[in-house]
């Protein structure tokens, strides 16, 4: 399998204060891979050397199979989408001739951007001044240009952050619809939720270092406590095991037709964080 993103060893020091220590993981073609972590844990230092931003203090950081810093090559430059917190809009200029002059930066059709606009629900604002915007419709406005040359990597920095719940749902369907075109996506979220929707792996990142990774369904399977909680007809719950005795007691309450739902208790990803790292998400 073809790998996108290798990271080795990777260590990052400001001063005498450590950001990454010993990071180490891969990320395959059309893989969306989750980076997960408390503010302050190293997520933005990561994507910032990835992206030729920042330069490691040891260890090694492949894009491409090339040193993250060859990004700084125009060419290369081409192959990836950024969101982070810098819009890097012209807040002059309406919506569509920001998404115009950048069709010119990236050799794209200007047809794309009625396509990019309706993925991230702003197809009617598009005469819109920048100046103008919400924060949220600012958001919108970044992703629909990093989606604009459909780059083979994109880079998420909690892309839906200021956003409601249908322009999310909106931004989920133009992240499938890439990915479904070969993009490979590289995502840093604080909300499990869309982690667990989105992401085929999650990394969980905290004091400079990956504590976990693995796909979400298997990290919440390996962290369940072998019980079922069994919702019955009087509204009380009952917790049985997954064993013989279990079993015993569920077909007793199915047979007296006294089960409304049964299901497994397994921990969220935000479960699984907390317990790792001591730590919530925020």
């Amino acid at each position: 399998m073809e790998k996108i993103i290798e990271v080795k060893s990777l260590a990052k020091l400001f001063g005498n204060q450590r950001a990454l220590e010993d990071v180490s993981f891969e990320v395959n073609k059309g893989e969306v891979f989750g980076f997960l972590g408390p503010s302050g844990s190293g997520k933005t230092t990561t994507i910032k050397i990835l992206t030729a931003q920042l330069s490691q203090t040891d260890g090694a950081a492949l894009v491409f199979g090339e040193p993250a810093f060859q990004l700084k090559n125009p060419i290369n430059r081409k192959k990836i989408g950024i969101i982070t917190d810098n819009s890097g809009l012209y807040e002059r200029l309406s919506i569509y001739d920001n998404l115009k002059l950048y069709c010119g930066l990236y050799d794209v059709s200007i047809t794309r951007i009625d396509k990019v606009l309706e993925m991230v629900n702003l197809k009617d604002e598009s005469k819109k001044v920048v100046s103008k915007l919400s924060r949220g419709m600012l958001q919108r406005v970044t992703l629909a240009r990093a989606f604009l040359h459909k780059p083979e990597l994109l880079f998420l920095d909690e892309p839906t952050s200021a956003l409601d719940p249908v322009n999310s749902r909106h931004i989920y369907r133009g992240l499938q619809e890439l990915k479904d075109n070969g993009t490979t996506i590289f995502l840093t979220t604080h909300d499990m939720n869309e982690a667990e929707l989105l992401c085929d792996r999650v990394a969980f990142l905290h004091n400079g270092s990956i504590q976990l990774i693995g796909p979400p369904k298997e990290l919440r399977k390996s962290y369940a406590d072998n019980t079922l909680t069994v919702e019955l007809t009087d509204g009380t719950t009952e917790v049985i095991s997954k064993g013989e005795d279990g079993a015993e007691k569920l077909y007793r309450f199915m047979s007296e037709n006294k089960v409304v739902s049964v299901h497994t208790n397994e921990p969220t990803l935000g479960d699984i964080f907390v317990e790792i790292t001591g730590r919530k998400l925020s």
